[in-house]
Protein backbone atom coordinates (compact mmCIF):
# COMPACT_ATOMS: atom_id res chain seq x y z
CA UNK A 1 0.00 0.00 0.00
CA UNK A 2 1.52 3.24 -0.88
CA UNK A 3 0.04 7.34 -0.80
CA UNK A 4 -0.18 9.45 1.85
CA UNK A 5 -3.47 8.88 4.24
CA UNK A 6 -4.67 12.24 5.83
CA UNK A 7 -7.05 12.74 8.75
CA UNK A 8 -8.81 16.12 9.24
CA UNK A 9 -10.27 17.32 12.27
CA UNK A 10 -11.86 20.36 14.33
CA UNK A 11 -9.78 21.36 17.44
CA UNK A 12 -10.23 25.24 19.40
CA UNK A 13 -13.02 27.56 17.87
CA UNK A 14 -12.45 27.40 14.28
CA UNK A 15 -9.29 25.71 13.66
CA UNK A 16 -8.46 22.57 11.59
CA UNK A 17 -5.59 20.14 12.43
CA UNK A 18 -3.80 17.09 10.81
CA UNK A 19 -2.39 13.90 11.25
CA UNK A 20 -0.95 12.06 8.16
CA UNK A 21 0.17 9.00 7.71
CA UNK A 22 3.13 7.64 4.96
CA UNK A 23 0.95 3.98 4.03
CA UNK A 24 3.77 2.39 2.92
CA UNK A 25 6.12 3.24 6.17
CA UNK A 26 3.54 3.75 8.54
CA UNK A 27 5.39 6.99 9.67
CA UNK A 28 2.71 9.25 10.93
CA UNK A 29 3.25 13.23 11.30
CA UNK A 30 0.58 16.12 13.09
CA UNK A 31 0.54 19.46 11.10
CA UNK A 32 1.02 22.11 13.65
CA UNK A 33 -0.48 21.39 17.12
CA UNK A 34 -3.59 23.32 17.83
CA UNK A 35 -5.00 21.38 20.58
CA UNK A 36 -3.05 18.13 22.14
CA UNK A 37 -6.15 16.55 23.48
CA UNK A 38 -7.55 17.00 20.20
CA UNK A 39 -4.46 15.52 18.14
CA UNK A 40 -4.51 12.64 20.72
CA UNK A 41 -8.11 11.84 19.77
CA UNK A 42 -7.17 12.03 16.16
CA UNK A 43 -4.41 9.39 16.41
CA UNK A 44 -6.51 6.63 18.70
CA UNK A 45 -9.33 7.12 16.15
CA UNK A 46 -7.19 5.65 13.70
CA UNK A 47 -5.11 3.44 15.90
CA UNK A 48 -2.09 5.41 14.85
CA UNK A 49 1.30 6.40 17.36
CA UNK A 50 2.91 10.26 16.43
CA UNK A 51 6.60 9.91 15.23
CA UNK A 52 6.81 14.01 13.88
CA UNK A 53 4.87 17.14 14.44
CA UNK A 54 5.39 19.56 11.55
CA UNK A 55 4.44 23.13 12.34
CA UNK A 56 3.94 25.95 9.71
CA UNK A 57 4.59 28.96 12.59
CA UNK A 58 4.93 30.08 15.70
CA UNK A 59 1.42 30.95 17.17
CA UNK A 60 0.01 29.21 20.11
CA UNK A 61 -2.88 28.13 17.90
CA UNK A 62 -0.58 26.41 15.77
CA UNK A 63 2.19 24.99 18.39
CA UNK A 64 0.77 24.92 21.06
CA UNK A 65 0.15 21.61 22.13
CA UNK A 66 4.12 20.68 20.97
CA UNK A 67 5.29 20.21 24.49
CA UNK A 68 2.31 17.91 25.82
CA UNK A 69 2.27 15.87 22.51
CA UNK A 70 6.19 15.69 22.73
CA UNK A 71 6.06 13.99 25.98
CA UNK A 72 3.40 11.42 25.31
CA UNK A 73 4.99 9.96 22.16
CA UNK A 74 8.86 11.05 22.28
CA UNK A 75 7.94 12.74 18.73
CA UNK A 76 10.42 14.89 17.11
CA UNK A 77 9.56 18.28 16.24
CA UNK A 78 10.10 20.26 12.58
CA UNK A 79 9.26 23.86 12.17
CA UNK A 80 10.64 27.11 11.67
CA UNK A 81 13.15 28.96 14.00
CA UNK A 82 10.19 30.80 15.15
CA UNK A 83 8.25 28.37 16.75
CA UNK A 84 11.00 28.32 19.73
CA UNK A 85 8.74 31.19 21.10
CA UNK A 86 6.07 28.83 22.10
CA UNK A 87 7.23 25.72 22.37
CA UNK A 88 10.24 22.97 22.04
CA UNK A 89 11.80 22.22 18.57
CA UNK A 90 14.21 19.92 17.75
CA UNK A 91 14.74 20.79 13.80
CA UNK A 92 14.86 23.76 12.09
CA UNK A 93 13.48 23.84 8.74
CA UNK A 94 13.07 26.99 5.93
CA UNK A 95 11.52 27.44 2.46
CA UNK A 96 13.94 25.34 0.09
CA UNK A 97 14.32 22.22 2.46
CA UNK A 98 12.71 18.89 2.41
CA UNK A 99 11.40 16.72 4.92
CA UNK A 100 10.71 13.14 4.39
CA UNK A 101 7.55 10.97 5.88
CA UNK A 102 8.57 7.23 5.07
CA UNK A 103 8.04 7.19 1.24
CA UNK A 104 6.55 10.97 0.73
CA UNK A 105 8.44 14.03 0.21
CA UNK A 106 7.51 17.25 1.29
CA UNK A 107 8.94 20.59 0.07
CA UNK A 108 9.20 23.30 1.88
CA UNK A 109 8.00 26.31 1.04
CA UNK A 110 8.82 30.17 2.23
CA UNK A 111 5.18 31.40 2.74
CA UNK A 112 6.20 34.29 5.17
CA UNK A 113 3.84 37.32 5.25
CA UNK A 114 1.32 35.88 8.24
CA UNK A 115 4.60 35.45 10.79
CA UNK A 116 7.75 36.17 9.57
CA UNK A 117 9.22 32.75 9.69
CA UNK A 118 5.58 30.90 8.11
CA UNK A 119 6.40 28.02 6.03
CA UNK A 120 4.73 25.23 4.56
CA UNK A 121 4.65 21.45 3.21
CA UNK A 122 3.94 20.27 0.00
CA UNK A 123 4.11 16.86 -1.59
CA UNK A 124 4.08 16.97 -5.32
CA UNK A 125 3.46 13.54 -5.51
CA UNK A 126 0.21 13.34 -3.77
CA UNK A 127 -0.85 16.79 -4.90
CA UNK A 128 -1.37 18.33 -1.44
CA UNK A 129 0.25 21.37 0.33
CA UNK A 130 -0.55 21.95 3.90
CA UNK A 131 -0.68 26.17 4.27
CA UNK A 132 -1.01 26.67 7.61
CA UNK A 133 -2.56 30.86 7.77
CA UNK A 134 -1.17 31.67 4.20
CA UNK A 135 -3.90 30.70 1.88
CA UNK A 136 -7.63 30.44 3.31
CA UNK A 137 -10.52 29.24 0.81
CA UNK A 138 -11.24 32.49 -0.54
CA UNK A 139 -9.23 34.55 2.16
CA UNK A 140 -5.27 34.50 3.02
CA UNK A 141 -3.64 35.22 6.75
CA UNK A 142 -3.52 38.87 7.89
CA UNK A 143 -0.23 40.72 7.94
CA UNK A 144 0.33 40.51 11.28
CA UNK A 145 4.44 40.45 11.10
CA UNK A 146 5.26 40.82 7.14
CA UNK A 147 4.32 43.06 4.16
CA UNK A 148 2.11 42.92 1.43
CA UNK A 149 5.12 42.35 -0.53
CA UNK A 150 6.23 39.57 1.58
CA UNK A 151 2.78 37.68 1.56
CA UNK A 152 1.83 38.17 -2.18
CA UNK A 153 5.93 36.73 -3.00
CA UNK A 154 4.56 33.77 -0.52
CA UNK A 155 1.42 33.46 -2.49
CA UNK A 156 3.30 33.39 -5.73
CA UNK A 157 5.07 30.28 -4.48
CA UNK A 158 1.79 28.94 -3.98
CA UNK A 159 0.46 29.84 -7.63
CA UNK A 160 3.26 27.68 -8.78
CA UNK A 161 1.79 24.62 -7.56
CA UNK A 162 -0.12 22.08 -9.60
CA UNK A 163 -3.68 23.71 -9.98
CA UNK A 164 -5.09 20.61 -8.83
CA UNK A 165 -3.07 20.64 -5.94
CA UNK A 166 -5.66 19.73 -3.09
CA UNK A 167 -4.69 23.02 -0.46
CA UNK A 168 -5.21 22.43 3.64
CA UNK A 169 -5.73 25.46 5.13
CA UNK A 170 -5.90 25.55 9.20
CA UNK A 171 -9.10 27.77 9.86
CA UNK A 172 -12.60 28.00 8.98
CA UNK A 173 -13.32 31.54 7.95
CA UNK A 174 -14.94 30.34 4.26
CA UNK A 175 -18.25 31.81 5.17
CA UNK A 176 -16.60 35.27 6.17
CA UNK A 177 -14.09 35.33 3.28
CA UNK A 178 -17.28 34.55 0.80
CA UNK A 179 -19.15 37.61 2.05
CA UNK A 180 -16.54 39.75 1.52
CA UNK A 181 -15.96 38.72 -2.00
CA UNK A 182 -19.07 38.84 -3.03
CA UNK A 183 -18.91 42.67 -1.76
CA UNK A 184 -16.23 42.99 -4.10
CA UNK A 185 -18.11 41.92 -7.29
CA UNK A 186 -19.70 38.62 -8.59
CA UNK A 187 -18.78 36.20 -11.26
CA UNK A 188 -20.09 32.91 -12.25
CA UNK A 189 -17.61 31.26 -10.68
CA UNK A 190 -17.89 33.32 -7.42
CA UNK A 191 -22.01 32.41 -7.25
CA UNK A 192 -21.76 28.55 -7.90
CA UNK A 193 -19.23 28.46 -5.01
CA UNK A 194 -20.93 30.41 -3.09
CA UNK A 195 -23.70 28.42 -2.91
CA UNK A 196 -21.88 25.25 -2.49
CA UNK A 197 -20.49 26.61 0.93
CA UNK A 198 -23.48 28.08 1.67
CA UNK A 199 -25.19 24.63 1.71
CA UNK A 200 -21.81 23.02 3.03
CA UNK A 201 -22.13 25.28 6.25
CA UNK A 202 -25.81 24.74 7.01
CA UNK A 203 -25.18 20.72 7.28
CA UNK A 204 -22.15 21.22 9.14
CA UNK A 205 -19.24 20.09 6.85
CA UNK A 206 -16.26 21.33 6.48
CA UNK A 207 -15.00 23.47 3.69
CA UNK A 208 -11.68 22.48 4.09
CA UNK A 209 -9.44 21.50 1.78
CA UNK A 210 -10.43 23.10 -1.20
CA UNK A 211 -8.86 22.89 -4.61
CA UNK A 212 -5.64 25.56 -5.94
CA UNK A 213 -7.99 25.88 -9.26
CA UNK A 214 -10.60 27.42 -7.60
CA UNK A 215 -9.33 29.75 -5.72
CA UNK A 216 -7.25 30.85 -8.38
CA UNK A 217 -11.19 31.16 -10.12
CA UNK A 218 -12.74 33.14 -7.12
CA UNK A 219 -10.64 34.25 -4.10
CA UNK A 220 -10.33 37.68 -4.43
CA UNK A 221 -7.16 37.90 -3.20
CA UNK A 222 -5.54 36.18 -5.97
CA UNK A 223 -8.20 37.21 -9.27
CA UNK A 224 -7.74 40.95 -8.61
CA UNK A 225 -4.05 41.26 -8.10
CA UNK A 226 -3.21 38.89 -10.97
CA UNK A 227 -4.99 41.31 -13.66
CA UNK A 228 -2.33 43.96 -12.78
CA UNK A 229 1.22 43.86 -14.87
CA UNK A 230 4.09 42.70 -12.85
CA UNK A 231 5.03 41.95 -9.41
CA UNK A 232 4.78 45.28 -7.81
CA UNK A 233 1.74 46.10 -9.07
CA UNK A 234 0.26 42.87 -8.02
CA UNK A 235 1.27 43.11 -4.27
CA UNK A 236 0.27 46.55 -4.21
CA UNK A 237 -2.95 45.59 -5.15
CA UNK A 238 -2.84 42.81 -3.19
CA UNK A 239 -1.69 45.06 -0.20
CA UNK A 240 -4.91 47.17 -0.77
CA UNK A 241 -7.07 44.33 -0.60
CA UNK A 242 -5.86 43.26 2.25
CA UNK A 243 -6.49 46.02 4.26
CA UNK A 244 -9.58 46.47 3.12
CA UNK A 245 -10.56 42.58 4.21
CA UNK A 246 -9.18 44.40 7.99
CA UNK A 247 -11.62 46.89 8.43
CA UNK A 248 -14.41 44.66 6.47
Amino acid sequence: MSGLQIHPFSALSDNYGFVIRDAASGKVACIDTPDADAIIAALETRGWGLDYILNTHWHRDHAGGNEALKVRYGCTIYGPQEVLKTGPLDHVLTGGDHFVLGSTVFDVLDLKGHTLGHIGYSAPSEKVAFVGDTLFALGCGRLFEGTAEDMWGSLQRLLALDPQTTIYCAHEYTLSNLTFAESLGDSAALAARGVDIRARRERGEPTVPMRLADELATNPFLVYPLKEEGFAAQAAKFGEIRAAKDKF
